[in-house]
C-alpha cells in the first residue's frame, strides 16, 4: 500500500535502532505491554463517564490533581498540544497587547509565537555563552534584575530552564529575585519533567516557587508526543484566564491516549522514577568517564558553567578534536552503528537518557563514540574540522518593529546577502535546538547571516531560510 508515513516509522521502528532521542518511552520500551496493547482502545472521545479536559470534574480532574501532588505544584493542567501550547496560554494569560516581558534570548520558537499572538513587547535579556561547546548557557540573575529595574512597568518575566543542552539556571536566585519585583515568573522546563523524581539532579522550578512551569512530559518521561503538563503554583496566576486561554489554544478533540499516556507516565515516575533516574545516571556517569579518558571528547558538566546546574541525563559530547562536525558525526553513528541521537550542531552531539534506557544501550554508545575516536586518531590524531566556523556568542538584533504588528505587514522575499538591514518577517531558528537568531520585526545582520550559512553549508538545518538560501523580509 502507498502510505509513506507509515511505512518510514514501521521501517525505522524494524530496524531496532538503540535511541537516544525523545520521546522518552524509546520505542515503548518504558511503557509496559499491557497498556501499549490497549492503545487502540483508549482512542475515545467525551462521552459520558470519560470527563472533558477542558471542564474537568471527573476523571481529567482526579488525574490532574495526582499530577499536581507528584509535581510539587498547587494545580496541574494536561496538555495534548504539547508544551508550545502550555507556553503561548501562559504568555497570553500573563500579557495583554503592548505589556512588556522579559524574557531570556535563549527561549524556543513556541515563546516568540506567544508573544505575537498577545501582542506583547519583549524586552530580551542575554545568555551567557560557552565558547568551546558553542551554546547557550546561563541566563543571570543580575541580567535579569537589571531589565527589571529598566523596565519597571514589566509584568513578568520568562525563562527556559534547562535548556535543550541540560543547563539549569539558578532558579532559586531568579525566583526570589523577580518575586521581590512584585513579577510572574514563567519557565519553560519542557526538558525538565523528570527533575523532580532524584535528589541527584537539579531541582525543578515548582521546587522554588515559579509561578507558571511548562514541562513536555514526552521528551524524558515515558509519555507520548505532544504530551504536557503546565503547573501552576502560588496565586499571582489569574487561574480562570488561564483555563480560557487553553481551551482557546487547545484542539478541540484532545487525544484521550495522549492524556492516559500522561496519567501513566506520573504513575511510573512516582512508582519507580528515582530508582530508574539513578540506574541510568550510573551508566552516564561511566560513559562520561570513558570519553573523557580517551582525551579526544570533551563533556560537559558544571565545570563549564559560570552559576548553576547540569541535568545528568543530557548527555553533551563535545567532538571538536575528532576532526569532524557534530553533524557528521551524527551521521556516523545513525549508519554504521544504528544508534539515533536528540541532535547534533558544529561541536557537539547531544544524547537524551530516560528511564526507559538501559545499561546496554549507554554501552553500545560509549563503544561506538570510542571505535569512532580511535579511527579519527589513527587518521591524524586530535585536530579541528578545516575551515571549521568559530562560535561566538550573537548580539540581539534590533527590534524595528514590535512582533504583532509584523503579521500585518506585506512579505518580499530576499536572498540572504541581499537582507542585511531589511526587517525580517521570518523567524530564522537553527533546528534543532529551535533557538531563533532572528525574530519577526528584527533588524538582519551580517553576522547572523554569516552564522546561518555556515550552519546550513555544514550540515545544518535552519528553519525560515529557503533552499535557495532566501527569506521573508518586510518593509
Amino acid at each position: 500500500m502507498n502510505i509513506p508515513i507509515y511505512n518510514a516509522l514501521k521501517s525505522y521502528s524494524d530496524s531496532c535502532p538503540t535511541v537516544f532521542h525523545m520521546p522518552g518511552h524509546k520505542l515503548g520500551k518504558g511503557i509496559s505491554l499491557s497498556f501499549l496493547r490497549d492503545l487502540y482502545l483508549m482512542d475515545l472521545t467525551e462521552i459520558p463517564g470519560l470527563d472533558s479536559l477542558y471542564c474537568p470534574k471527573g476523571i481529567i480532574k482526579e488525574a490532574q490533581e495526582l499530577a499536581a501532588k507528584a509535581f510539587g505544584a498547587d494545580k496541574t493542567f494536561f496538555l495534548v498540544n504539547g508544551s508550545t501550547c502550555g507556553i503561548q496560554a501562559a504568555i497570553m494569560t500573563l500579557c495583554k497587547p503592548k505589556d512588556k516581558l522579559i524574557i531570556a534570548r535563549d527561549c524556543h520558537k513556541s515563546a516568540v509565537a506567544g508573544i505575537m499572538l498577545s501582542g506583547a513587547v519583549p524586552i530580551y535579556v542575554k545568555t551567557e555563552f560557552n565558547s568551546p561547546f558553542g551554546i547557550p548557557s546561563i541566563v543571570l540573575e543580575k541580567e535579569i534584575e537589571k531589565a527589571l529595574i529598566q523596565n519597571p512597568d514589566a509584568v513578568g518575566v520568562y525563562i527556559t530552564r534547562p535548556n535543550y543542552y541540560g543547563i539549569c539556571s539558578d532558579i532559586k536566585s531568579i525566583s526570589e529575585l523577580v518575586h521581590s519585583y512584585n513579577k510572574v515568573l514563567i519557565v519553560d522546563e519542557a526538558h525538565g519533567a523528570h527533575l523532580k523524581f532524584s535528589k541527584k539532579l537539579p531541582p525543578s522550578s515548582t521546587e522554588h516557587g515559579a509561578d507558571i512551569c511548562i514541562q513536555s512530559a514526552h521528551k524524558t518521561l515515558p509519555a507520548l508526543t505532544q504530551g504536557a503538563y503546565l503547573h501552576v503554583k502560588g496565586s499571582r496566576v489569574d487561574i480562570e484566564k488561564l483555563e480560557f486561554t487553553l481551551s482557546l489554544l487547545g484542539t478541540t478533540s484532545p487525544s484521550y491516549i495522549i492524556m492516559a499516556h500522561l496519567d501513566i507516565a506520573r504513575a511510573i515516575m512516582e512508582t519507580s522514577g528515582e530508582e530508574n533516574i539513578n540506574r541510568v545516571l550510573d551508566g552516564v556517569e561511566n560513559l562520561g568517564s570513558a570519553l573523557s579518558k580517551n582525551g579526544v571528547f570533551r563533556i560537559l558538566s558544571v565545570d563549564d558553567i559560570n552559576k548553576g546546574e547540569i541535568d545528568r541525563t543530557r548527555v553533551v559530547v563535545n567532538v571538536r578534536n575528532t576532526g569532524k562536525t557534530g553533524f557528521e558525526f551524527e551521521k556516523i553513528l545513525r549508519n554504521q552503528y544504528n544508534i539515533q541521537v536528540e541532535m547534533s550542531d558544529l561541536y557537539n552531539v547531544v544524547c537524551i537518557t530516560t528511564v526507559a534506557d538501559t545499561l546496554e544501550d549507554i554501552m553500545r554508545l560509549q563503544r561506538a563514540f570510542l571505535e569512532t575516536a580511535g579511527c579519527s586518531v589513527k587518521a591524524g590524531g586530535k585536530r579541528e574540522p578545516e575551515n571549521q566556523l568559530r562560535i561566538d556568542a550573537l548580539n540581539i538584533p534590533e527590534q524595528r518593529i514590535e512582533p504583532a504588528a509584523v503579521m500585518h505587514r506585506e512579505v518580499v522575499k530576499r536572498k540572504l546577502s541581499d537582507a542585511i538591514g531589511c526587517v525580517s518577517r521570518a523567524m530564522i531558528t537553527p533546528y534543532p535546538p529551535g533557538i531563533p537568531v532572528i525574530c519577526p520585526g528584527e533588524v538582519v545582520t551580517e553576522d547572523i547571516v554569516e552564522y546561518v550559512i555556515k550552519i546550513i553549508e555544514a550540515g545544518g538545518v535552519v528553519n525560515g531560510v529557503s533552499s535557495n538560501f532566501e527569506i521573508d523580509v518586510t518593509d
